[in-house]
């Protein structure tokens, strides 16, 4: 009975009551004076996308990125990120008296900062990042007492030096973001002392100076891409609050001091690219709350801490980095204790010893780079554990074993890289069930065999790399049958037959054209690969993958026989191609369908006939070498072959001209006619010593054959 009366008298006052609809409807209308200056600025700057058609009518809120104070009308906020807005901002934006927040951010604005911005006495938030403001901070600022917030970041042309005043014009500043401006000079000291500052980030800049300690509990403070020389302080003030501490790429020096482990919300560290050495202190312990720590390319020497961080069951380390550095001896077995841990990057130090077998228990990892080490034993089974694994690099160590079959539990594994080891036997059947890789190297180490169709599984690929084995056999004929392809490279095996023109008809390595039609783009000159590991909720950490290649074939090194396939020189996009060093014959087919060639390597072959059309045709064609082939002919100067010198030697029967010296046509003829003649005479001797030779080698294969008693029994036996 109760609960009826409730609802009912709810009912009643909700359809009944006059007031409450007609209070919701009662916006306020937009400032008379405030709606002036906002249709001259609308009116002074280009609106491409139209975004500001709406700026019309008193209701304040038709109007795009308005927020107005109820119920005078005037206009609190201001809003218009990312609207593709540009121009130069027309000063009568200042005559907003009432403003709070103005965030312009991510359009195209440019000029300087107007100096009336000075005049926006209640002004708590102005973000203007993402534009192309230039010039300096306007002293002006000085009057904005109520500013929390400034934003100015990614304006490469706004910089200057930091005014000596910033950390003393509002008592209320909490927030300061100048990255990725061109900021110069030394920190204000008064930004050291600004009691409300919790949020610092000057990253990427060209500023200078000791590093010191700040004064405030600050919670981000980020100074990467400066030159900040010092020693590192302990940041005592901001124990209880700091929780990102980004310092990479400066200039900073000596050891790591153990006084860091008492910042107890430290979630974040990178002190990578500084001039850091010495040993780490086993006194430094992080707390679990820690999840990134990027130490890398500094000097740190001795061995790996043992123990680097606290740890529970939710928290613990996500990424450790402490590649490019002088560590030595084995890896910790802690480190596999480390059970939230997604990416393991200990490459660039002087490790030993086996790679931990427990390695496996780290379930969430989703990158592995132990590479240019000096590790020993074989790739633990264990690994297979990691069955999120997307990168595994473990290339130029002193690694040996066999490429074990029960990695194809690694199904999500896009790089693999186990390149410059000692590892033998061949590549398993059960590597086919690893659809995912895009990179694969394992070029320089012992493998052995044919190739089997495994290879064939993996669709997604963009580089392979078996260089440098000692496989077999002939060239599959699915060698070219990878959609997204950009480098194969077959170098230094022993590799026969023919090269297979299967699968060449469609154009191959066209993924890699960003154009469209005949006006492309230039292809990249690397593979990137990015892999993002979740840190919490709104925080990404980004690993990338760079490769240099160019976009090729290398098959160079090989035995293999007959002509080079035509349509291998149909493919648009090829920028390197090496087939040197092998038994190649025929002529030379054309260049000028390949118009992005930057290298071509023929030399060492049998290829013969004349060179046709404009060998030097590519426009970007920086390395030819033809040499040690069987050429013959003239290269007239206009071939363009200056710059290549060397590139035709080795070939007796072709003349290059040259500024100084032109070749005598008369010989040159003369020379193909008793080549010709010869040609007619040797052919029917050769008939004749070839039948002759076959008549002899039957004659005495015969009687060989009968004077064996074996095959005599035999043969009789299948007569009777």
């Amino acid at each position: 009975m109760i609960k009826i009366a409730d609802f009912t008298l709810f009912f009643f006052i909700f359809v009944f009551s006059p007031s409450l609809p007609l209070a919701q409807s009662q916006l306020p209308d937009l400032d008379p004076q405030d709606k002036a200056s906002l249709l001259i600025f609308r009116v002074s700057i280009h609106d491409l996308n139209r975004s500001l058609s709406t700026w019309y009518g008193s209701s304040c809120s038709n109007w795009t990125g308005l927020a107005c104070q109820n119920p005078t009308g005037k206009v609190l906020s201001l809003t218009l990120s990312g609207l593709n807005l540009s121009g130069q901002i027309h000063p009568s934006l200042c005559k907003l008296s009432s403003l709070q927040s103005l965030d312009l951010s991510h359009n195209n604005f440019s000029g300087n900062i107007p100096s009336c911005f000075g005049s926006l006495r209640n002004l708590r938030t102005l973000n203007l990042s993402r534009n192309r403001f230039i010039g300096s901070i306007p002293p002006t600022f000085m009057s904005l007492k109520e500013l929390g917030e400034v934003v100015l970041s990614e304006n490469r042309n706004l910089g200057g030096v930091v005014p000596h005043w910033f950390g003393d014009f509002s008592m209320n500043l909490e927030r300061v973001d100048l990255s990725f401006c061109s900021f110069v000079g030394e920190l204000p000291e008064s930004l050291l002392y600004l009691k409300s500052l919790k949020y610092l980030n000057l990253e990427s800049n060209n500023m200078t100076g000791t590093l010191r300690d700040f004064q405030q509990p600050l919670v981000v403070l980020n100074l990467a891409s400066n030159r900040f020389s010092g020693t590192l302080p302990c940041f005592y003030a901001s124990r209880p609050s700091l929780s990102v501490l980004n310092l990479a790429e400066n200039s900073l020096v000596g050891g790591l001091p153990s006084c860091l482990g008492s910042l107890k919300e430290l979630s974040h560290l990178n002190l990578s690219f500084n001039g850091f050495n010495y040993e780490i202190s086993p006194r430094l312990v992080f707390s679990e709350k820690l999840v990134m720590l990027d130490l890398s390319h500094n000097g740190f020497s001795g061995r790996l801490p043992s123990r680097i961080s606290e740890t529970t069951e939710k928290l613990g380390l996500v990424l450790l980095d402490l590649s490019h550095n002088s560590f030595s001896g084995d890896i910790p077995l802690r480190i596999t204790e480390l059970k939230s841990l997604q990416a393991l990057r200990l490459s660039h130090n002087l490790l030993t010893g086996d790679i931990p077998a427990r390695i496996g228990n780290l379930t969430y990892l989703q990158v592995i780079d132990l590479s240019h080490n000096s590790l020993t034993g074989s790739i633990p089974l264990n690994i297979v554990g990691c069955f999120q694994l997307l990168a595994l690099m473990i290339s130029n160590n002193n690694l040996s074993g066999e490429i074990q079959p029960e990695l194809d539990a690694l199904d999500s594994l896009k790089i693999l890289d186990i390149s410059n080891n000692h590892i033998s036997g061949e590549i398993p059947l059960t590597l086919a069930g690893l659809k995912s890789l895009e990179i694969v190297d394992i070029s320089s180490n012992n493998l052995s065999g044919n190739l089997n169709e495994a290879i064939t599984k993996w669709s997604n690929l963009k580089y392979l790399s078996l260089a440098r084995n000692k496989f077999s056999g002939t060239l599959p004929s699915w060698l070219f049958k990878f959609d997204k392809i950009q480098m194969i490279d077959y170098s230094s095996n022993r590799f026969s037959w023919f090269i297979p023109d299967d699968n060449l008809n469609s154009t191959r390595f066209k993924d890699f054209q960003t154009g469209g039609g005949e006006g492309f783009a230039e292809p990249p000159g690397k593979v990137e690969i990015k892999i993002s590991a979740a840190v919490v909720a709104k925080d990404e950490l980004s690993f990338s993958y760079n490769l240099l290649s160019m976009v090729g074939i290398d098959l160079s090194d090989n035995l293999l026989h007959g002509e080079i396939p035509e349509a291998l020189f149909r493919q648009r996009n090829i920028e390197y191609l090496n087939l040197s060093y092998n038994f190649l014959e025929g002529q030379l087919p054309r260049l000028e369908k390949l118009p992005r060639l930057k290298a071509l390597d023929l030399s060492h072959n049998s290829l013969s006939g004349q060179v046709i059309g404009n060998i030097s045709a590519p426009s970007g064609l920086t390395i030819l070498n033809l040499s040690h082939n069987c050429f013959s002919g003239i290269i007239t100067e206009k071939e363009g072959l200056g710059k290549f010198p060397g590139a035709l030697t080795g070939n007796p029967e072709l003349c290059v001209e040259t500024p100084g010296s032109k070749c005598d046509r008369a010989n040159i003829d003369a020379s193909q006619e008793e080549i010709y003649q010869n040609e007619l005479v040797e052919g029917p001797i050769s008939i004749w010593i070839f039948c002759l030779s076959a008549f002899i080698s039957f004659d005495f294969g015969v009687l060989g054959i009968f004077c064996s008693a074996r095959a005599r029994s035999y043969i009789l036996q299948t007569k009777a």
